[in-house]
Formats: C-alpha cells, structure tokens, sequence
C-alpha cells in the first residue's frame, strides 16, 4: 500500500498517506490504540471499503477474520459452512474431501456434520480461519482474532496461524491485529500504527519492550 488514505463520511479521518509492504510471506502484527485506523486498514485491503487515495497492490487474494466468529459463521454445521467458500466447479465428493482437509488443517477433523452452535469459541474461530483458507485466500487478515478467547484458545489459534504461515509449501502471509503484547513474540514483524500510519517493522520482541500498555482512545471504527 502507497499513500492510502480514507475518511469517513463525517469527515473524520482514518488513514492518512498511509504505507504498508509485507517484505515476505509470514505472520505480521500491528499494534495500536483504539481510533488508529488498524480495522478500517484491514476492511480496505480486503474491499469492504473504497480508499480515498493511495495504491493497494495485491498479487494474490485476501480474506478477512473477525474478532467474533459469530459474525462470521452462517450455516448450521461446520462443513456446510465451509461449502460456501470453496470455489466453483467441483463436484459434491470433491466438495466433501476439500471440506475435511481444511478441517483437518484447523483442528478439526471429523466435525464435518457437527453443528456450529456446539462448537466452544476456539474452535468457531478456527472454523473461521478454514472458511479463509477454502476461498483460496494467500493472505489471511485477522483483527484481534483472540480477543473473546480463553487462554488456552489463544494460544491454538496464535500456533495455528504461526504455523500456517510457515509451511515449507506454499506459506501464507497473515497481518494480524493484537492488544496483546505477549503475542509479538510470536510474530516475523511488528508495527505501531498511530493517526492512521504505519510505523516501520521491527522484531516484535523490540516493539513489545518499547511499549507501555496502550492508552484507550475513542471507539475504532
């Protein structure tokens, strides 16, 4: 992204001149207060918003995770749900193998006909992520994916996308938002986004070290 900018209709701003490169595939986190533009910069990478200005360069698909699955998840079972991602073309056996590998990748093998409302929250979210991966999407965008998870839930999902995005076959690309500060450890870079920018990427060991806790702000939009 180049000079990316948005505003909101009450002539707010979000972005402003805003510049982003993700320099390989790998899992990258952004950090900010609320109000500093994070989840709408998601929203326009993904084309759920138009940009005011500014360049977004994108060889390959993206594909957006919610913070709550709920808002996500819209069939009743977990491989039904899947079925509505997938590409066209395939016939039904077809349909149902590439539904339980996905299934398979996330942690969740053999729930194919498990109903979505029995799920525990970590494994919704996991769904979630198999529903990204079924749309073919070579760069998952998560915001505060962690965020209504318990420890333990926070934990499979952070290991589940780090090793996603380092399979030895094609790896993905993940930019993920976090108010966690522990999760840089993870991460391959982290940046600050402040006033609608970018800082520049450093390790997320570095960055969780020169952060206090982040101030509350207003509702992000």
């Amino acid at each position: 992204m180049e000079a990316l900018s948005f505003t909101w209709a009450n002539g707010q701003p979000a972005l402003r001149g805003c510049h982003l490169e993700l320099p390989h595939p790998g899992l990258w986190m952004l950090v900010g207060s609320n109000g500093s533009g994070k989840s709408t910069l998601l929203r326009l990478i993904v084309g759920l918003l138009p940009p005011c200005g500014g360049l977004i360069d994108m060889p390959g698909k993206a594909a957006l995770v919610f913070q709550n699955p709920d808002h996500q998840l819209l069939m009743p079972s977990c491989g039904s749900d899947l079925q509505l991602s997938l590409p066209e073309g395939l016939s039904p056996q077809e349909r149902q193998a590439r539904a339980d590998v996905l299934l398979a990748q996330v942690g969740l093998a053999g729930l194919h006909h498990r109903p979505i409302h029995t799920l525990s929250g970590g494994q919704k979210q996991r769904l979630a992520i198999a529903g990204a991966l079924a749309s073919s999407a070579t760069l998952l965008l998560l915001d505060e994916p962690t965020a209504l998870l318990d420890p333990n839930s926070q934990q499979d999902v952070l290991a589940l996308i780090r090793a996603l995005c380092s399979r030895p076959h094609q790896p993905l690309s993940a930019l993920w938002i976090t108010h966690r500060l522990e999760e840089l450890d993870s991460c391959d870079g982290a940046a600050r986004m402040e006033r609608g920018q970018v800082g520049p990427w450093q390790s997320g060991q570095a960055l969780r070290r020169s952060l206090t806790p982040l101030p509350s702000g207003p509702t992000e939009r």
